[in-house]
């Protein structure tokens, strides 16, 4: 598959009324991504680019790159620009869902937290979107180190949040939220960006009532376990916010059990465990985003006006991550019996 036609950003026009919102009842199996039910990360995400030597199948775009393999744990593939040997990652999509997937994009493109396209080609049977490539994601990051530091934590966590508060602002709830969404855009792993929107709903007014039963379910908020059929996509990304936020720093997911209706049983009744050793702060934002009540969560832009971002002279007195415990088990008595 050679041709394809080359799309430039500023001159795309979508017929956005056209697009419509598909709504799933799609849990992510434990294991993927977040959704393991144990309370530690699952094993790390090899490299974005390995040096493999198993043979490599590639089809060549538009004479212009060279789309390879699927990236462990991500739908997107690798690609190399052909003239510059440039390597980039590629998402693939079927023609006609081509314009709801770049909706959302071009809404937060020039966003420094959020994964720019780099180039769109629409081809005979299939759209290909270029993005830039990554070093790693957040979630290996913080498996191979078990935990950060805040002062580890915090420049982290405020790129993750302000890439949330823009897409919330934009009026794109990410639902699926989680670490293995971020990933660094440098080799030092520095600077975190919004790997793509993939799972997102794009709003056509400021309403952000949902009614999917969508996500991982390690970071899913109780609201979206109610009966209830409706809830506030914002506030259950900023519940994923908290999760997210908690196990940078403590190491191990805040809910956690073997089975799903366990984890969801834990989630429904809020019980978790803060750690002494974190700072006073940073217990307040987690307790602040991981409320019951949608309502009473700070929002992403809330978030990052918070205290712990606000005077970081206090971090230089915090312990490293090697001066912290990470506990292997639940600290509190956990009440089993059978949620009401």
């Amino acid at each position: 598959m050679s041709c394809a036609t080359r799309i430039a950003k500023p001159n795309l026009r979508l017929n956005l009324r056209d697009v419509g919102h598909k709504h799933h009842t799609n849990f992510e199996k434990p294991g993927v991504g977040g959704g393991n039910l144990s309370p530690n990360l699952q094993p790390a995400t090899p490299p974005t680019f390995p040096n493999s030597k198993e043979p490599l199948t590639a089809t060549k775009i538009a004479d212009k790159y060279l789309l390879l393999n699927r990236l462990d744990g991500s739908l997107l593939r690798r690609c190399i620009h052909i003239e510059s040997q440039q390597e980039y990652v590629c998402k693939v999509v079927p023609n006609e869902r081509y314009r709801d997937v770049l909706r959302g994009h071009f809404r937060v493109d020039s966003h420094p937290h959020i994964n720019p396209i780099e180039e769109v080609l629409v081809g005979k049977s299939s759209t290909y979107i270029v993005f830039q490539r990554c070093y790693g994601d957040l979630h290996s990051y913080v498996r191979n180190k078990r935990n950060l530091s805040e002062r580890d934590a915090l420049p982290l966590f405020k790129q993750v949040a302000s890439a949330v508060a823009a897409c919330h602002s934009a009026g794109i709830v990410l639902r699926d939220l989680k670490l293995r969404k971020f990933v660094f855009n440098d080799p030092q792993k520095t600077q975190l960006k919004l790997e793509t929107l993939d799972d997102a709903v794009v709003l056509d007014e400021d309403d952000d009532w949902l009614n999917d039963k969508h996500g991982c379910p390690a970071y899913v908020s109780p609201e979206i376990l109610s009966p209830t059929s409706n809830y506030s996509g914002r506030a259950a990304d900023c519940w994923s916010l908290g999760v997210m936020l908690y196990t940078m720093l403590v190491g191990r997911y805040p809910f956690h059990d073997t089975e799903p209706s366990g984890l969801f049983h834990k989630i429904r009744r809020g019980c978790y465990t803060v750690p002494d050793h974190l700072s006073s702060r940073a217990k307040c934002l987690i307790r602040s985003l991981l409320r019951m009540d949608p309502s009473e969560r700070l929002t992403a832009e809330e978030v990052l006006d918070h205290p712990w971002f606000r005077n970081t002279k206090f971090i230089d007195e915090l312990p490293g991550t090697s001066d912290q415990m990470v506990p292997d088990r639940e600290i509190c008595l956990e009440d089993d019996s059978p949620f009401v």
